[in-house]
């Protein structure tokens, strides 16, 4: 059988006087044309048994051709739409008398094949219009010459067709199961597991099938044909052709045979650069990927957006073909973020925060008064976290903050706060956090830029040290703890016990050195030394310094490994 197109409005071509005939399916011959690619140099020609891919312009009608040349013989046709609906109509006539003879057997020149086309209009078996895939299936078609019309009236448009005069051994899709749907098997924030029924054509034929799961935002697809039409849709895919010219030949490498100089690479939508997972995916988009999967029937989707819906769709693909089947797609919506318990902040009281890694959390703060300015003083323990602050939705203050920061807003009558704080991603996050409408409320101590304890080494002796500080302007309380520590105590170890939010009270009484008051209005002198006596030769100690505010909160500098010298 062999499939013809014809231009748009058919000419009457005269018949060759001698008796002729189209050859039927020989399948030496059916090989040799899919290598010899100057068989196509005609691009109306396709032989029994392949499926084509072609380009329809909009509103702009095409239309094939094939011959069955004897009465009772199998007959199917698939028409595929890509990217948009189609209009499609198969029709039958006779064929002339000439053509109905016995032949010579050998094949005939492709230019007298031509002529045996009659421009008389058939009886319609067949019409459909839309997006699905769609088949003409008969087990005892008359002999005739065959007709399809087709039609895009959305756009210009891809689309494939398949016809086959031994559709049972053929086969080259994959058969679905009986229950051709794909089950939500289970269901979480950012993961979706799906399982589906595997392909008698792999389970029971054992051909060669593998899966691809398409997984977007917008709908569920009905071809993976229309997928590769979105994948490919800012890429030239292939060059269209200009209208009103025809465009023979194509160049193979767009429709999955492979170029001359390119016969060794496999070519087809089971091949990509581009990773999911473990998986062969697609190039990916934002908002479409496509992941083929092998043949296992169970594949958990991951890296989802919670409490959002997508859709799924699963094709078997026979990879000895490179055609497939849609199974029945489906659609979850993700599961929501476990919601956060927002914290009440109490005008000028302290709080306590703890996140997780990465985490984040929510207070609120609602001033009972109206006030002319808000204060937020923010002491981070660990590492620098990020504190966003909406005034009734409005974004008024987004700042990491390290060590201790307060920031001071516009107030409003009757306005209501929300903050969020953002951990680390180092790990968990540690901090507290004051709100208040008084101006003179300061909880936290003031600190100067560099909170290092510097210590000197030409006055280090097997028994003491002595290490100095800057302070500021306000007057601060400084008390100074030191604990003994192994030689093999290292700087890691002291950034892991860098927590600023500890204070004095957790350390043992024989740890504490002193306590002294400390400031200076110069803050260019406002540093303080101290000697740090009764120490053992050539032992290491960790120095800390805490400064303690007015309101009974302690910050602790950057603690200070010191070491006495061994032999004096």
């Amino acid at each position: 059988m062999l499939l013809l197109r014809c231009p748009l409005l058919l000419l009457l071509l005269p018949l060759s006087s001698r008796p002729q005939k189209l050859p039927t399916r020989d399948e030496e011959l059916f090989q040799m044309q899919i290598r010899d690619k100057a068989f196509f140099h005609d691009s109306s020609v396709i032989p029994d048994g392949a499926e084509i891919s072609s380009y329809l312009f909009r509103d702009t009608p095409k239309r094939y051709f094939f011959v069955v040349e004897e009465d009772n013989t199998p007959l199917a046709v698939t028409v595929t739409p890509c990217d948009a609906p189609l209009e499609w109509k198969l029709s039958v006539q006779e064929l002339p008398e000439e053509a109905s003879g016995e032949g010579s057997g050998e094949p005939e020149p492709l230019e007298q094949q031509k002529q045996q086309i009659t421009n008389k209009e058939g009886t319609e078996l067949f019409s459909y219009k839309g997006n699905d895939v769609e088949y003409f299936v008969s087990s005892s078609s008359p002999s005739g010459l065959y007709q399809l019309d087709l039609l895009s009236t959305e756009k210009d448009t891809h689309f494939k067709v398949y016809a086959t005069t031994t559709p049972e051994s053929d086969q080259p899709y994959p058969e679905l199961p009986y229950d051709p749907r794909i089950d939500v098997a289970s269901l979480g924030r950012t993961t979706v597991t799906l399982a589906w029924k595997p392909s008698p054509t792999a389970s029971l034929l054992k051909q060669p099938i593998q899966y691809c799961i398409v997984i977007n935002k917008e709908h569920n697809f009905k071809s993976l044909c229309a997928v590769e039409a979105k994948l490919n849709s800012d890429d030239t895919f292939m060059m269209a052709p200009k209208p009103g010219l025809d465009f023979s030949p194509f160049d193979f490498a767009h429709f999955g045979f492979p170029s001359d100089n390119n016969s060794g690479k496999e070519r087809g939508f089971l091949k990509s650069s581009s990773k999911f997972g473990r998986q062969t995916s697609s190039k990916l988009r934002a908002d479409l990927h496509k992941v083929c999967i092998g043949n296992k029937n169970i594949f958990t989707v991951s890296d989802l957006k919670p409490d959002t819906q997508y859709y799924f769709d699963m094709f078997a693909v026979n990879t000895n073909t490179n055609m497939s089947t849609a199974y029945v797609g489906t659609f979850a919506r993700t599961k929501e973020e476990a919601k956060q318990k927002t914290v009440e902040l109490k005008d000028g009281k302290v709080t306590d925060v703890f996140i997780k890694r990465k985490g984040a959390k929510f207070l609120r703060f609602a001033p009972v008064s109206s006030h002319q300015k808000v204060t937020f003083s923010v002491h981070s323990c660990l590492d620098a976290v990020q504190i966003q602050v909406r005034r009734d939705g409005k974004l008024l203050l987004s700042q990491n903050v390290e060590g201790v920061r307060q920031f001071q807003l516009r107030g409003k009558a009757k306005a209501k706060y929300l903050i969020r704080l953002k951990g680390s991603k180092k790990g968990a996050s540690m901090l507290k956090i004051l709100a208040t409408t008084r101006p003179n409320k300061q909880s936290f101590p003031s600190l100067p830029e560099d909170t290092r304890i510097k210590a000197f080494d030409k006055l280090r002796t097997c028994s003491s040290v002595t290490v100095a500080w800057l302070g500021t302007q306000e007057r601060n309380k400084f008390c100074i703890y030191k604990r003994e520590v192994e030689d093999s105590y290292n700087e890691e170890q002291k950034k892991r016990e860098q927590n600023q939010c500890l204070g004095p009270d957790t350390r043992k009484k024989s740890e504490k050195v002193l306590c002294k008051y400390f400031h200076s209005q110069n803050i260019q002198k406002a540093v303080t030394t101290e000697t740090i006596r009764g120490l053992q030769p050539g032992k290491s100690y960790l120095l800390d310094v805490y400064v303690i505010g007015h309101g009974g909160q302690s910050v602790k500098y950057q603690s200070k490994l010191v070491k006495t010298r061994k032999f004096c």
